[in-house]
């Protein structure tokens, strides 16, 4: 037990009550355990080393990557006859098309393997996609243990909570466990377990105690905090290394890697640039002093027509509807300035925050944006033509189709909005039963669009109701 406690920090209880479950090799065990919590809580981390240390006999399998319940049950019982790799079954593929095959086929294995006499334990990770299956799957595993007359456990691992898996018909009861979040002293136990051999634990320690109190309110993901610590350490060690400081400066220390997270905070969870790309760009103090005070992603590579989605999309939150024609539609005849703009419209649009648009109206802002930026080539124009969209409703702009030749173009464009919304950079609102289509809002800075914009050579501020 004692290399397990070493290995598993801050779970003692949870693994405590595992280990009480799981008992002797030829102990029966409980049947199914249901296993919640959020997101890089140790779930998983504590099942493989509680797996591979006691040496059980096991098969892990994730959900995600097994979509069908064939090649979920294929997966299962193929990895089952590999646990001897000294036998020769284990170069051959065991087919599987429905549960009563498994059902036979997982006697035949566990006989031929010599576990039939000790508990075999299935590990079943992200198992909230088994909803998405045949719906006979789940409560099968929850009774695989009577169904097999074998001495077998299947061990669920979600992110969400068994009200939500179990079936209207009634299904057989797991024992359930939560792994609750880990705390600001967790995570400090935890993320200073992995200091560097060349530097002190104190040290490290600290450095994550300043990691802990800049991005513990905006984030409090393990797996995203051991991730921003190793890749602004280097930054942190920068006085230490140059001789500036010693190891006790703290206040130097922090002086020096301040401005960094600050900036890092901006890209949490976004990994749009390469860590080998972000380290240049904290080493890189002359491209710092460009960005003057812009956040370090605004300045991410995106593919050409994403910006300009980009570009329309933030045009279309923060522009009136009323004022597409005057911006974006060619000949419009002349409008006086006095009466086009409100007497009473006094707050700024960029005070009242961003406002949902549209699939249509984005459309359409970006074909006149485009149009007049590129010249008309054939390619070109195969890129652009299916994401005109008629508008005959609509009071802010009326375009004209010129061709959709090929209907996959279409779903090209929501491969790249889609894109933008996974990046944050758009998000989605609404629901999905609306019945007028989707409606999108642009969640970036001014700064940032127009640090896009400037890639593309195009004027933001020309178009921006609140800079008339």
């Amino acid at each position: 037990m004692f290399p397990l406690e070493n290995a598993v920090l801050c779970r003692e209880s949870q693994v405590s009550t595992l280990m009480a479950l799981f008992g002797e090799r030829h102990h029966f065990s409980f049947p199914s355990i249901f296993i919640y919590g959020h997101t890089a809580s140790g779930k998983t981390y504590v099942m493989k080393t509680l797996m591979k240390t006691s040496e059980l006999p096991h098969v892990i399998v994730n959900c995600v990557e097994c979509f069908t319940s064939r090649i979920l049950l294929e997966h299962i019982l193929n990895q089952l006859n590999c646990l001897t790799p000294s036998k020769d079954e284990c170069t051959s593929h065991i087919a599987c098309d429905s549960f009563n095959d498994f059902v036979r086929l997982f006697k035949k294995v566990t006989q031929d393997q010599g576990v039939d006499d000790q508990t075999v334990y299935i590990v079943l990770d992200k198992a909230e996609y088994l909803r998405e299956m045949e719906a006979n799957l789940l409560p099968a595993f929850l009774r695989l243990q009577e169904l097999t007359n074998r001495n077998v456990t299947v061990i669920f691992l979600s992110q969400i909570v068994w009200e939500k898996f179990r079936p209207n018909t009634g299904c057989f009861e797991p024992f359930i466990m939560y792994f609750p979040d880990y705390s600001i002293g967790h995570l400090q136990k935890i993320l200073s377990h992995d200091h560097p051999p060349e530097y002190s634990a104190d040290f490290y320690a600290a450095y994550i105690n300043i990691l802990l109190g800049v991005f513990y309110t905006v984030c409090r993901d393990l797996k995203e905090l051991r991730h921003l610590a190793a890749l602004n350490f280097s930054k942190y060690c920068e006085p230490v290394v140059k001789g500036e400081a010693n190891e006790r400066d703290t206040r130097k220390l922090w002086r020096n890697i301040e401005p960094h997270l600050k900036k890092a905070m901006h890209t949490v969870y976004l990994r749009e640039i390469s860590s080998s790309q972000w380290e240049k760009l904290q080493q890189d103090d002359t491209e710092m002093g460009q960005l003057k005070g812009l956040s370090a992603h605004a300045h991410v590579e995106l593919p050409y027509y994403s910006k300009f989605i980009l570009i329309a999309a933030y045009l279309a939150s923060y522009n009136p509807t009323r004022t597409d024609k005057r911006f974006f539609l060619k000949h419009h005849g002349k409008i006086k300035k006095a009466s086009f703009m409100k007497k009473h419209e006094k707050t700024s649009n960029h005070l009242l925050g961003p406002k949902p648009f549209p699939l249509d109206r984005l459309l359409a802002i970006l074909y006149s944006i485009v149009d007049s930026r590129v010249a008309p080539t054939a390619n070109i124009f195969s890129q652009i033509n299916w994401i005109i969209y008629i508008s005959t409703n609509s009071t802010s702009l009326c375009l004209t189709l010129h061709s959709i030749s090929n209907s996959c173009h279409f779903h090209i464009l929501f491969i790249f909005i889609t894109s933008l919304v996974t990046l944050q950079l758009l998000t989605l609102v609404g629901h999905d039963d609306q019945l007028d289509g989707p409606k999108y809002k642009c969640t970036v800075s001014l700064d940032f669009v127009r640090a896009i914009a400037r890639t593309v050579n195009f004027d933001i501020i020309k178009y921006l109701y609140d800079f008339l």
